[in-house]
Protein backbone atom coordinates (compact mmCIF):
# COMPACT_ATOMS: atom_id res chain seq x y z
CA UNK A 1 0.00 0.00 0.00
CA UNK A 2 1.23 3.48 -0.94
CA UNK A 3 0.05 6.59 0.91
CA UNK A 4 0.00 9.83 -1.11
CA UNK A 5 0.06 13.03 0.97
CA UNK A 6 -0.83 16.16 -0.97
CA UNK A 7 -3.15 14.06 -3.13
CA UNK A 8 -5.72 16.80 -3.80
CA UNK A 9 -3.10 18.99 -5.50
CA UNK A 10 -2.37 18.65 -9.20
CA UNK A 11 0.95 16.85 -8.65
CA UNK A 12 -0.42 14.51 -5.99
CA UNK A 13 -3.47 13.64 -8.05
CA UNK A 14 -1.32 12.85 -11.07
CA UNK A 15 0.88 10.63 -8.90
CA UNK A 16 -2.26 8.69 -7.91
CA UNK A 17 -3.04 8.33 -11.61
CA UNK A 18 0.47 7.04 -12.35
CA UNK A 19 0.31 4.57 -9.45
CA UNK A 20 -3.01 3.24 -10.71
CA UNK A 21 -1.44 2.73 -14.16
CA UNK A 22 1.19 0.56 -12.46
CA UNK A 23 -1.45 -1.47 -10.67
CA UNK A 24 -0.36 -0.27 -7.22
CA UNK A 25 -2.75 0.06 -4.26
CA UNK A 26 -3.06 3.68 -3.22
CA UNK A 27 -4.38 5.49 -0.17
CA UNK A 28 -4.84 9.27 -0.28
CA UNK A 29 -4.65 11.51 2.78
CA UNK A 30 -7.43 14.09 2.47
CA UNK A 31 -8.49 16.96 4.73
CA UNK A 32 -12.08 17.46 5.85
CA UNK A 33 -12.12 20.77 3.95
CA UNK A 34 -11.07 19.23 0.63
CA UNK A 35 -13.08 20.03 -2.50
CA UNK A 36 -15.64 17.19 -3.00
CA UNK A 37 -14.92 17.18 -6.74
CA UNK A 38 -11.26 16.46 -6.04
CA UNK A 39 -12.21 13.65 -3.67
CA UNK A 40 -14.42 12.14 -6.37
CA UNK A 41 -11.52 12.36 -8.82
CA UNK A 42 -9.24 10.50 -6.41
CA UNK A 43 -11.87 7.84 -5.78
CA UNK A 44 -12.22 7.48 -9.54
CA UNK A 45 -8.51 6.68 -9.67
CA UNK A 46 -9.07 3.80 -7.26
CA UNK A 47 -7.51 5.53 -4.25
CA UNK A 48 -8.85 4.78 -0.80
CA UNK A 49 -9.53 8.05 1.00
CA UNK A 50 -8.01 8.48 4.46
CA UNK A 51 -9.26 11.54 6.39
CA UNK A 52 -6.41 13.36 8.08
CA UNK A 53 -4.28 16.43 8.44
CA UNK A 54 -0.56 17.10 8.76
CA UNK A 55 -1.31 18.89 12.02
CA UNK A 56 -3.10 15.88 13.53
CA UNK A 57 -0.66 13.17 14.60
CA UNK A 58 -3.39 10.60 15.37
CA UNK A 59 -4.89 10.92 11.90
CA UNK A 60 -1.44 10.48 10.34
CA UNK A 61 -0.92 7.30 12.34
CA UNK A 62 -4.21 5.94 11.06
CA UNK A 63 -3.35 6.85 7.48
CA UNK A 64 0.11 5.23 7.74
CA UNK A 65 -1.20 1.96 9.20
CA UNK A 66 -0.28 -0.93 6.89
CA UNK A 67 1.53 1.38 4.47
CA UNK A 68 4.82 0.34 2.85
CA UNK A 69 5.61 3.59 1.01
CA UNK A 70 4.70 7.25 1.57
CA UNK A 71 4.86 9.81 -1.25
CA UNK A 72 4.60 13.37 0.07
CA UNK A 73 4.01 16.38 -2.19
CA UNK A 74 2.30 18.50 0.48
CA UNK A 75 3.09 22.22 0.35
CA UNK A 76 1.34 25.43 1.23
CA UNK A 77 2.75 27.01 -1.93
CA UNK A 78 1.69 28.35 -4.25
CA UNK A 79 -2.09 28.08 -4.14
CA UNK A 80 -3.07 26.79 -0.67
CA UNK A 81 -1.17 29.42 1.32
CA UNK A 82 -3.02 30.94 4.30
CA UNK A 83 -0.85 32.86 6.77
CA UNK A 84 -1.01 31.32 10.23
CA UNK A 85 -3.33 28.54 9.05
CA UNK A 86 -1.83 26.73 6.09
CA UNK A 87 1.61 28.18 5.57
CA UNK A 88 5.24 27.21 5.02
CA UNK A 89 5.99 26.81 8.74
CA UNK A 90 2.95 24.66 9.56
CA UNK A 91 2.85 22.57 6.38
CA UNK A 92 6.19 22.44 4.54
CA UNK A 93 8.27 22.23 7.72
CA UNK A 94 6.40 21.11 10.84
CA UNK A 95 3.71 19.10 9.06
CA UNK A 96 6.05 17.10 6.84
CA UNK A 97 8.52 16.48 9.67
CA UNK A 98 5.61 15.18 11.78
CA UNK A 99 4.58 12.90 8.92
CA UNK A 100 8.13 11.53 8.64
CA UNK A 101 8.19 10.73 12.36
CA UNK A 102 4.79 9.01 12.29
CA UNK A 103 5.71 7.06 9.15
CA UNK A 104 8.87 5.77 10.82
CA UNK A 105 6.97 4.78 13.97
CA UNK A 106 4.33 3.02 11.83
CA UNK A 107 6.89 0.82 10.09
CA UNK A 108 6.83 2.54 6.71
CA UNK A 109 9.74 1.22 4.65
CA UNK A 110 10.20 3.89 1.96
CA UNK A 111 9.49 7.64 2.13
CA UNK A 112 9.50 9.76 -1.06
CA UNK A 113 9.26 13.54 -0.82
CA UNK A 114 9.37 16.42 -3.27
CA UNK A 115 11.74 19.31 -2.65
CA UNK A 116 13.35 21.59 -5.26
CA UNK A 117 16.56 21.81 -7.24
CA UNK A 118 19.86 21.70 -5.43
CA UNK A 119 21.00 24.67 -7.53
CA UNK A 120 18.39 26.93 -5.93
CA UNK A 121 20.22 27.96 -2.79
CA UNK A 122 18.85 31.47 -2.22
CA UNK A 123 17.74 31.44 1.45
CA UNK A 124 14.00 31.83 2.00
CA UNK A 125 11.33 30.31 4.25
CA UNK A 126 10.48 27.69 1.62
CA UNK A 127 14.14 26.89 0.87
CA UNK A 128 14.94 26.53 4.56
CA UNK A 129 11.88 24.35 5.23
CA UNK A 130 12.61 22.01 2.32
CA UNK A 131 16.28 21.56 3.23
CA UNK A 132 15.43 20.94 6.90
CA UNK A 133 12.90 18.30 5.87
CA UNK A 134 15.49 16.64 3.62
CA UNK A 135 17.91 16.45 6.56
CA UNK A 136 15.19 15.08 8.87
CA UNK A 137 14.24 12.40 6.35
CA UNK A 138 17.83 11.26 5.77
CA UNK A 139 18.29 10.92 9.53
CA UNK A 140 15.02 8.99 9.99
CA UNK A 141 16.46 5.55 9.22
CA UNK A 142 13.81 4.89 6.56
CA UNK A 143 14.76 4.26 2.97
CA UNK A 144 14.35 7.69 1.39
CA UNK A 145 14.01 9.31 -2.01
CA UNK A 146 14.22 13.09 -2.34
CA UNK A 147 12.97 14.45 -5.66
CA UNK A 148 14.43 17.84 -6.50
CA UNK A 149 12.69 19.17 -9.63
CA UNK A 150 13.67 22.36 -11.39
CA UNK A 151 11.07 24.99 -12.30
CA UNK A 152 7.60 23.59 -13.10
CA UNK A 153 6.29 24.59 -16.53
CA UNK A 154 2.74 24.61 -15.16
CA UNK A 155 3.66 27.31 -12.65
CA UNK A 156 6.31 29.41 -14.40
CA UNK A 157 4.57 29.44 -17.79
CA UNK A 158 1.37 30.71 -16.20
CA UNK A 159 -0.30 34.06 -15.46
CA UNK A 160 0.43 33.54 -11.74
CA UNK A 161 4.03 34.65 -12.35
CA UNK A 162 3.40 36.97 -15.29
CA UNK A 163 3.62 34.52 -18.20
CA UNK A 164 0.18 34.80 -19.81
CA UNK A 165 0.43 32.94 -23.11
CA UNK A 166 -3.30 33.21 -23.83
CA UNK A 167 -3.03 37.00 -23.87
CA UNK A 168 0.48 37.06 -25.39
CA UNK A 169 2.26 38.62 -22.45
CA UNK A 170 5.46 37.47 -20.75
CA UNK A 171 7.51 38.68 -17.81
CA UNK A 172 11.27 38.12 -18.06
CA UNK A 173 13.24 38.15 -14.81
CA UNK A 174 16.71 39.61 -15.14
CA UNK A 175 18.43 39.30 -18.51
CA UNK A 176 16.64 36.03 -19.32
CA UNK A 177 19.85 34.53 -20.66
CA UNK A 178 20.57 31.68 -18.20
CA UNK A 179 19.60 28.11 -19.03
CA UNK A 180 16.95 26.32 -16.98
CA UNK A 181 15.84 22.69 -17.18
CA UNK A 182 12.10 23.45 -17.09
CA UNK A 183 10.10 20.34 -16.17
CA UNK A 184 6.44 19.38 -16.37
CA UNK A 185 4.90 18.35 -13.07
CA UNK A 186 3.39 15.39 -14.94
CA UNK A 187 6.94 14.13 -15.54
CA UNK A 188 7.73 14.60 -11.84
CA UNK A 189 4.66 12.46 -11.09
CA UNK A 190 6.00 9.76 -13.41
CA UNK A 191 9.33 9.82 -11.58
CA UNK A 192 7.60 9.61 -8.19
CA UNK A 193 5.61 6.56 -9.25
CA UNK A 194 8.64 4.93 -10.88
CA UNK A 195 10.71 5.44 -7.72
CA UNK A 196 8.42 3.06 -5.83
CA UNK A 197 9.74 0.22 -8.01
CA UNK A 198 13.37 1.16 -8.78
CA UNK A 199 16.30 0.34 -6.51
CA UNK A 200 18.18 3.28 -8.04
CA UNK A 201 15.84 5.55 -6.07
CA UNK A 202 16.70 4.03 -2.68
CA UNK A 203 18.49 6.42 -0.32
CA UNK A 204 18.93 8.85 -3.20
CA UNK A 205 18.51 12.55 -3.88
CA UNK A 206 17.43 12.91 -7.50
CA UNK A 207 17.81 16.20 -9.35
CA UNK A 208 15.04 16.41 -11.97
CA UNK A 209 14.87 18.55 -15.09
CA UNK A 210 13.28 18.44 -18.50
CA UNK A 211 14.90 17.38 -21.78
CA UNK A 212 15.94 20.92 -22.70
CA UNK A 213 18.02 23.54 -20.91
CA UNK A 214 16.55 26.75 -22.32
CA UNK A 215 16.86 30.39 -21.37
CA UNK A 216 13.66 32.33 -20.63
CA UNK A 217 14.23 34.25 -23.87
CA UNK A 218 14.40 30.97 -25.81
CA UNK A 219 11.19 29.84 -24.11
CA UNK A 220 9.55 33.11 -25.12
CA UNK A 221 10.63 32.58 -28.73
CA UNK A 222 9.10 29.07 -28.75
CA UNK A 223 5.78 30.35 -27.41
CA UNK A 224 5.72 33.22 -29.93
CA UNK A 225 6.38 30.79 -32.78
CA UNK A 226 3.63 28.43 -31.67
CA UNK A 227 1.19 31.32 -31.10
CA UNK A 228 2.18 33.04 -34.37
CA UNK A 229 2.15 36.24 -32.37
CA UNK A 230 4.76 38.47 -30.77
CA UNK A 231 4.33 38.81 -27.00
CA UNK A 232 4.30 42.00 -25.01
CA UNK A 233 7.30 41.58 -22.71
CA UNK A 234 7.82 43.09 -19.28
CA UNK A 235 11.40 43.03 -18.01
CA UNK A 236 12.11 42.95 -14.27
CA UNK A 237 15.67 44.04 -13.58
CA UNK A 238 17.97 41.93 -11.42
CA UNK A 239 18.36 44.90 -9.07
CA UNK A 240 14.59 45.20 -8.70
CA UNK A 241 14.36 41.52 -7.78
CA UNK A 242 16.98 42.04 -5.07
CA UNK A 243 14.93 44.92 -3.67
CA UNK A 244 11.78 42.76 -3.76
CA UNK A 245 13.62 39.94 -2.01
CA UNK A 246 15.19 42.17 0.65
CA UNK A 247 11.95 44.01 1.45
CA UNK A 248 9.58 41.03 1.48
CA UNK A 249 8.15 40.30 4.93
CA UNK A 250 5.51 37.69 4.04
CA UNK A 251 7.10 34.18 3.87
CA UNK A 252 5.41 33.31 0.58
CA UNK A 253 6.45 36.54 -1.11
CA UNK A 254 10.00 36.14 0.21
CA UNK A 255 10.12 32.60 -1.18
CA UNK A 256 8.77 33.61 -4.59
CA UNK A 257 11.32 36.44 -4.78
CA UNK A 258 14.07 33.90 -4.02
CA UNK A 259 12.82 31.61 -6.78
CA UNK A 260 12.82 34.54 -9.23
CA UNK A 261 16.45 35.25 -8.31
CA UNK A 262 17.10 31.57 -9.01
CA UNK A 263 15.81 32.05 -12.54
CA UNK A 264 18.31 34.86 -13.01
CA UNK A 265 21.10 32.47 -11.94
CA UNK A 266 19.89 29.55 -14.08
CA UNK A 267 19.28 25.89 -13.27
CA UNK A 268 20.67 23.38 -15.74
CA UNK A 269 20.22 19.72 -14.74
CA UNK A 270 21.79 17.04 -17.00
CA UNK A 271 19.39 14.07 -17.07
CA UNK A 272 21.18 11.45 -19.17
CA UNK A 273 22.57 9.39 -16.30
CA UNK A 274 19.32 9.28 -14.31
CA UNK A 275 17.20 8.43 -17.35
CA UNK A 276 19.37 5.39 -18.01
CA UNK A 277 18.54 4.17 -14.51
CA UNK A 278 14.90 5.28 -14.31
CA UNK A 279 13.50 5.71 -17.83
CA UNK A 280 10.86 8.44 -18.01
CA UNK A 281 9.79 10.22 -21.19
CA UNK A 282 10.23 13.93 -20.58
CA UNK A 283 8.02 16.70 -21.96
CA UNK A 284 9.81 19.38 -23.96
CA UNK A 285 8.97 23.08 -23.80
CA UNK A 286 8.01 22.84 -27.47
CA UNK A 287 5.48 20.10 -26.69
CA UNK A 288 4.16 21.99 -23.69
CA UNK A 289 3.66 25.17 -25.70
CA UNK A 290 2.03 23.24 -28.52
CA UNK A 291 -0.55 21.77 -26.14
CA UNK A 292 -1.31 24.99 -24.24
CA UNK A 293 -1.28 27.74 -26.87
CA UNK A 294 -3.92 28.39 -29.52
CA UNK A 295 -2.24 29.85 -32.63
CA UNK A 296 -3.52 33.20 -33.78
CA UNK A 297 -5.47 32.84 -37.00
CA UNK A 298 -3.60 34.36 -39.92
CA UNK A 299 -5.48 36.62 -42.38
CA UNK A 300 -6.46 34.89 -45.58
CA UNK A 301 -4.44 35.83 -48.64
CA UNK A 302 -6.22 37.97 -51.20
Amino acid sequence: MILVVGSTGLLGREICHQLKARGLLTRALVRATADPARLDALAGLGATLAPGDLGDRASLAGACHGVDTVICTASAMPFAYQPGVNDIQSVDLEGVRRLIDVARESGVRHFITTSFSGNLEVPSPLHDAKRQVEHHLRASGMCYTILRPSYFMEVWFSPAVGFDAANHHATIYGAGDRRISWISLFDVARFAAACTQHAAAHNATLELGGPDALTPLEVLSIFETVARQRFVVTHVLHSALHVRYASATDPMQKSFAALMLGIVRGDWIPMGGLLRQIPVRLTSVQEYAGSHVVPVAQPAEA
